[in-house]
């Protein structure tokens, strides 16, 4: 029997023209790993919260929710929040959860007819790992669910020695939380939820926010929970490289609705070269179909090894320019900060060198310091020793705010942080000029409050602020976060547009994939300071971590080809060796 049964779902958000989600039918087996994927904004985090009741947004909701045999009937439910659903007395209660029995009382309102599950039946893993974590110590964090599920001491001692045992933090127990990187944080998250033994696990793009290793470690810690516990688990992702070889199915959205739901290898081979689902592939099917690949579709980097083992070599080397500007548009020399007096610093000695005109991409892990790092090129953060110059002119002598007027900008990775109004429209108000260089169109986002768009639709916006204040340097904090990968092939239009107008970009990016298709050079960071430089495509080719799957598929036969693109032209499937 189906953990999960959605007949004909549709939701749509207060004083929207469209439906956010429109007649979902899906039938999820226990066990199974589900990925969602989908263009920004097609529904994906909508149907997710749907999933979990205290997560449901304010709309109005129609058709089915079954989770085992409970069922779950939603209709013409308008102006009801998640909030109120667990409100105390004198709110239009629908439903109340007393997690220390594990029972629900049923309610109604309305047309409404509701039963629900208990919460600790469904786990929910958010893309923010700050968004989540409620209190200040480790075993806290790991112990609170269970408090509030009423279980006894001796219970929850022995529950959080073994999940902490389980997930490797036993050492992190009486950490503060706060002092957490962004992938322990989320690892944390994962395991805070997991305590409470869920039958449903929903991700909403969990390693956003995360490094290439600190994502691969939590996506490989889900595959081993789902085949060791059995948990069933559904999550949308944008990270179509590992979930393509480890999930049971793929369901792709498109405008709320499900237009493909079948096997990972069988969904690859629908849709083929051209499609507007090509880019949603990983890289070893999408060479495929680029080199006319016969047999098995790989998904995989090791099928995609395989598979180029197979292919005929074209022995021709593509020619790399170096970049020509020699004129420094930011210089950070000898700089150090720390952001409490006796605590250690969190840049040390960094030197760091743009130049004008270039797009420099700087990588590393979580909590190596790149943010902080750009806060202080930004002028957001004063070093305690060191100099910042921006176009030869220290930040210093930039008065009366001259410094954010057509000089510098900062999109941060939190675009939350820059929103003042009610509407995006009202956001964007003084955007006009901006918006109609731009390849995407944010005009039927204009009613929506900020807050109840996309993540990926959110940075959007965000960016066209950025911009309204036309910067000779473009600082750009995580600006792929939460963008499907058509979205980011607008974003890497945008910054070529901006490039070829003269404006110099600063990435700093977790997203080494987007990186090689738009940056000049590219830098490594670690403990507070640039560890290497180097020009993209010695820097994609000589890594072996942070470095895209392409070159980890063809860095044996060739050099040089760590893009798809790169790569189909390296290799031909039929016509023997060039």
């Amino acid at each position: 029997m189906a953990l999960v049964t959605v007949k004909n779902l549709s939701f749509t958000y207060p004083n929207a023209e469209h439906k956010a989600l429109s007649a979902i039918d899906l039938s999820v087996e226990r066990g199974e790993i589900i990925t969602l994927m989908g263009a920004t904004g097609s529904g994906k985090s909508t149907f997710l919260r749907l999933l979990k009741p205290e997560l449901r947004q304010n709309g109005e909701l129609e058709g089915e929710i079954l989770l085992s045999a409970e069922k779950a009937t939603l209709s013409h439910r308008t102006g009801v929040s998640g909030d109120s659903l667990l409100a105390g007395s004198g709110s239009p209660l629908v439903l109340r959860t007393f997690p220390q029995r594990g029972y629900l009382r049923k309610g109604s309102l309305g047309a409404v007819d509701i039963i629900e599950a208990p919460s600790s039946r469904i786990g929910y893993v958010a893309q923010d790992p700050e968004e989540q974590i409620v209190t200040d110590k480790v075993w806290h964090e790991l112990a609170f669910t269970l408090e509030n599920l009423g279980l006894r001491q001796q219970d929850i001692a022995r529950r959080v020695a073994e999940i902490a045992s389980y997930f490797g933090i036993d050492r992190w127990m009486e950490r503060d939380t706060a002092t957490l990187s962004g992938g322990e944080k989320q690892l944390l998250n994962l395991a805070a939820v997991m305590i409470a033994d869920p039958e449903l696990l929903l991700l909403d793009e969990p390693t956003a926010q995360l490094d290439p290793i600190a994502a691969t470690r939590f996506i490989e810690t889900v595959y081993r929970l789902n085949r060791e516990t059995g948990v069933t688990v559904i999550l949308c992702e944008h990270r179509c490289e590992e979930l393509f070889p480890i999930s049971d199915r793929i369901v792709i959205l498109d405008g709320g609705r499900v237009v493909l739901d079948d096997t990972p290898r069988k969904v690859a081979q629908l849709i083929g070269k051209d499609s507007e689902y090509t880019a949603f592939l990983p890289t070893a099917a999408r060479l495929y179909h680029s080199v006319g690949g016969r047999g098995e579709l790989p998904l995989s980097v090791r099928e995609g090894q395989l598979f180029v083992g197979e292919l005929h070599i074209n022995h021709t080397n593509p020619e790399h320019t170096e970049p020509t500007s020699t004129e420094e548009a930011l210089s950070l020399k000898n700089i150090r900060f720390r952001y409490e007096r006796k605590g250690d610093d969190i840049l040390r000695d960094l030197d760091l060198t743009v130049y004008k005109g270039e797009v420099f991409a700087l990588l590393g892990a979580n909590g190596a310091g790149k943010s902080t790092a750009a806060a202080v090129a930004a002028g957001l953060r004063k070093p305690y020793s060191g100099t910042v110059k921006l176009f030869g002119k220290p930040l210093k002598d930039y008065k009366n705010g001259s410094l954010y007027q057509e000089n510098l900008s900062l999109l941060p990775q939190d675009a939350e942080t820059v929103f003042l109004h009610e509407t995006v429209g009202e956001e964007l108000k003084s955007c006009d000029t901006v918006m109609e260089g731009l390849p995407f169109d944010l005009k039927p986002l204009y009613d929506r409050h900020p807050y109840d768009i996309s993540g990926g639709e959110r940075q959007l916006v965000a960016l066209c602020k950025a911009l309204s204040t036309k910067p000779r340097l473009l600082i750009m904090d995580e600006p792929s976060k939460g963008l499907d990968a058509n979205r980011k092939a607008l974003l890497l239009e945008v910054i070529r547009r901006l490039q070829a107008d003269g404006v110099t970009v600063l990435l700093i990016t977790h997203d080494v994939e987007f990186a090689a298709l738009c940056a000049d050079r590219c830098a490594l960071f670690a403990q507070g300071g640039v560890a290497a430089v180097d020009r993209t495509d010695r820097f994609m080719t000589d890594n072996r971590f942070y470095t895209t799957a392409a070159s980890r598929i063809t860095k044996r036969y060739v050099d040089g080809a760590y893009t798809v693109a790169l790569a189909a032209e390296r290799f031909t499937a039929e016509g023997g060796a060039v």
